[in-house]
């Protein structure tokens, strides 16, 4: 019996993404049998991030890395370190942050909600949030927080970093999807920049801090103040490293364009269905499969009511599938869906 049938959950088609209210991903044998190894041994914690911060720079490039909670967590533990760094007085007393530059830069048109507005993650922290449209920075300003996400408006992020460097003030970049073009994100320059562990990389329940070693040194300082509710398990650090360990880029991306591109020619075969690629308005190098259809709501709407459920994003006359997580055989189940229904 699975995990399905023992506690009565519904079994889904989740072409919907990494997304975070159907479970983000699926972890791989190699991970699962990391996160295994761990769970019944002890550990000195402060030696597992420490390897997890070796690992994370070789793979990316950073200077240091740093393992927490989710990036959500990433972050409030981020912005706390942009304000507090590692002096314990600070780190203790936030979230008041009384004596401290306290104000996040944010730009109009990256406040996004992902269940959790990202305005809300950083006051967390104490930092007051300035929604600017065009970047100012005054000498209470603690950081820059960009966003990298089709969710977001889309925004010349070096330009962003260097004009907040030239005042001197850090820059955090939000990327949280964005683990397949993390070495482009830290080209810009970045203090720090936030990716999802359990997105794409696949591993647990994990956010990683990418940066300098000054920045990464003052994230895990925060381990004795607000990031305490925020820390890792040594589960999740271990299944990151497996995760990290097995990444292979070329790999993937080709794999992941081959399927989108088989089932956009048998999607377009379907009467009533226009089928086309989609590529990542941020850069991911993630390609989508788009349908346009008579009744895109009402479609999502029988996909989702199916055994199984199938779960897809919904954009205006358009579905939009992400197979990246899919096998073989789900992908023809939503080929045969739709052919069923009629479109």
């Amino acid at each position: 019996m699975g995990i399905h049938e023992r506690l009565r959950l519904s079994k889904v088609i989740n072409a919907k993404g990494t997304y975070t209210p159907l479970g983000v991903s699926r972890s791989s044998a190699a991970v699962i049998a990391a996160v295994a190894e761990a769970l019944p041994e002890f550990v000195v914690m402060e030696e597992l991030a420490d390897r997890a911060s070796e690992v994370i720079a070789d793979a990316t490039g950073a200077q240091a890395g740093a393992v927490v909670h989710c990036t959500a967590a990433a972050i409030t533990v981020a912005v706390a370190a942009a304000m507090a760094g590692t002096d314990p007085e600070r780190i203790a007393a936030l979230p008041d942050t009384t004596g401290m530059k306290n104000r996040a830069v944010v730009l109009e048109g990256q406040e996004v909600n992902y269940g959790q507005s990202n305005l809300q993650a950083i006051r967390l922290a104490g930092a007051r949030v300035s929604l600017v449209g065009q970047l100012a920075f005054s000498d209470d300003v603690a950081c820059l927080v960009l966003v990298s996400s089709r969710l977001a408006q889309q925004v010349d992020l070096a330009a962003a970093v260097r004009a907040a460097h030239d005042h001197g003030v850090p820059v955090i970049i939000d990327g949280a999807a964005q683990f397949p073009r993390v070495g482009e994100l830290l080209a810009t320059g970045a203090d720090a920049v936030l990716v999802s562990g359990q997105k794409y990389l696949a591993s647990p329940t994990a956010g990683l801090v990418l940066g300098s070693r000054e920045f990464v040194r003052a994230v895990r300082a925060q381990d004795k103040g607000i990031g305490r509710g925020m820390k890792p398990t040594k589960e999740a650090i271990a299944g990151v490293i497996a995760a990290i360990g097995e990444w292979r880029p070329d790999t993937w991306l080709a794999g992941e364009a081959a399927k989108v591109a088989d089932f956009v020619r048998e999607a377009a075969k379907i009467p009533g269905v226009e089928a086309r690629e989609w590529p990542d308005p941020a850069g991911l190098p993630v390609t989508r499969a788009v349908l346009t259809v008579d009744d895109a709501v009402g479609l999502a709407a029988e996909l989702e009511a199916g055994d199984p459920p199938i779960f897809v994003m919904v954009h205006g006359d358009e579905l939009a599938l992400e197979l990246v997580s899919l096998g073989e055989s789900e992908v023809r189940v939503i080929l045969d869906r739709l052919r069923a229904i009629g479109c």
